[in-house]
């Protein structure tokens, strides 16, 4: 059995901490007022962020000041400056909201990617595996605070306590016929419904699992892990249809006017790589101290080709996506990617270089797949580089230009790592590591590749 070491367990208690204190901060000092927003966006003006708002309502004012004596003109102009000036105020209250919602969501998402790849594996009868079926398990834990979590954000959405999806906003539909045509699937209650079924489905899977992967250690025949065999094969197809649409409600819809058929795969993608690089890594802190000593440089071997592969399927993805958007050049599709070329460069291709430069040249030698720093080297940087995925994803729809590392997305961050440090090593106490009657687990004690 495994000992939650209390060192471990301090510091997610401290990052819990720590980052309760960072977002609250982030949401205490955000505007109330439009005069607050100006002030913020004025003060900031020439670090580099924010500036693009704080230029524009200056020279509105200038030219609403020349264009005075028009009288007509000047009050169209003045309606013009207040609605943009309400926006800017929008942006500002959201960013410790979006902070909040990127690292939420992308904590939530590894435990999901992992339940994929735990059912893959149960699915496909895999030999190589069972050895790391606990791990898996304890990540999947997460699901259940993760998702609950996540929820709670749509909830407080849904009653306006945030501005994160704009057409949820009644007086912009009003006067959107894009979104009023798109209502029947984009409105609240239906919204709230589906991520009821998304979550229940996804953690009924997970329990239920977890329960037949526990009573086969107890039984004396393999019905139990052929429950298992069968159930995992329903809740893929299952879960292929409720990702997409999960990507397209909680991610895509907070750019109502855009759409890609591809979007669903996308974040599959991302999803996947960062849980497959979650096990990778809380497996070889396991076998460190002592705990996973059959888990041998081959089983490593195997996700780090994961890592690898998944990788660049994920680049595939996106060059895809990329590529057909920018050579159609469709006003209404290509301003997504003129917003992040523009305001977000840094985040954008960093996040190329992390996520496909880096594993393509750290990650092809087979070699260095079985080094286990090295493998927990390269996860981080790829762990980073989808927390910039989502955050490139989310934060040019919410927040605009006014944008920067700060407070709320470091305590995001420190939080919700915290919690699911904890989660995980938690529940991994609760069994034993090692499962004792899968049919395959002498064939996973002996993989070699």
């Amino acid at each position: 059995m495994y000992t939650f070491s209390n060192r471990l367990k301090i510091g997610s208690f401290i990052a819990m901490g720590l980052g309760l204190i960072f977002l609250a901060i982030g949401f205490v000092s955000a505007p109330s007022t439009v005069e607050e927003a100006k002030a913020i966006v004025a003060a900031a003006h020439g670090d580099g962020h924010g500036g693009g708002h704080a230029e524009e309502a200056v020279s509105h004012g200038e030219d609403h000041g020349a264009q005075a004596a028009h009288g007509a003109e000047a009050s169209h102009d003045e309606g013009h400056d207040a609605s943009h000036d309400e926006h800017l105020l929008h942006q500002l209250q959201n960013r410790p909201w979006a902070a909040l919602y990127v690292a939420a969501f992308f904590f939530f998402m590894i435990s999901l990617g992992v339940l994929a790849f735990y059912a893959i594996q149960r699915a496909a009868q895999a030999g190589w595996s069972p050895l790391l079926f606990r791990v898996m398990e304890g990540i999947t834990a997460y699901i259940v605070p993760g998702g609950i979590i996540v929820f709670v954000i749509l909830v407080l959405s849904v009653l306006h306590m945030n501005h994160l999806f704009v057409w949820m906003d009644s007086e912009v539909v009003a006067h959107d016929e894009l979104l009023q045509g798109k209502a029947g699937y984009l409105n609240p209650t239906f919204f709230l419904v589906r991520a009821a079924i998304f979550l229940g489905g996804w953690i009924f899977y997970r329990e239920y699992s977890r329960k037949l992967s526990l009573a086969q250690d107890e039984s004396d025949d393999n019905s139990n892990f052929v429950k298992n065999f069968r159930w995992s094969a329903g809740f893929l197809v299952f879960y292929l249809v409720t990702e997409s649409m999960m990507s397209w409600d909680w991610i895509m819809s907070l750019d109502p006017h855009w759409f890609s058929t591809l979007f669903g795969w996308y974040v599959f993608a991302s999803m996947f790589v960062s849980g497959i690089t979650v096990i990778a890594m809380v497996s070889i802190y396991l076998k460190s101290r002592g705990y996973l000593e059959v888990v041998n440089d081959s089983h490593i071997h195997d996700l780090a080709k994961f890592m690898f592969g998944i990788s660049i399927f994920w680049t595939y993805l996106w060059f895809s996506q990329f590529m057909l958007i920018w050579y159609a050049d469709i006003p209404e599709e290509v301003t997504y990617y003129i917003a992040r070329f523009q305001d977000y460069k840094l985040p954008f291709f960093g996040m190329l270089v992390m996520n496909f430069v880096f594993p393509l040249l750290v990650l092809m030698n087979s070699d260095y797949k079985r080094v286990n720093w090295f493998v927990v080297m390269a996860g981080i940087v790829v762990l980073a580089g989808h927390y910039l995925d989502v955050f490139n994803m989310v934060m040019p729809a919410t927040v605009g230009d006014q944008w920067y590392i700060g407070l709320p997305e470091i305590g995001g961050i420190l939080f919700f790592g915290g919690l699911f440090v904890y989660w995980v090593f938690n529940t991994l106490t609760k069994a034993p590591l090692l499962p004792k009657r899968n049919p395959f687990i002498e064939e996973s004690r002996h993989f070699h590749y």
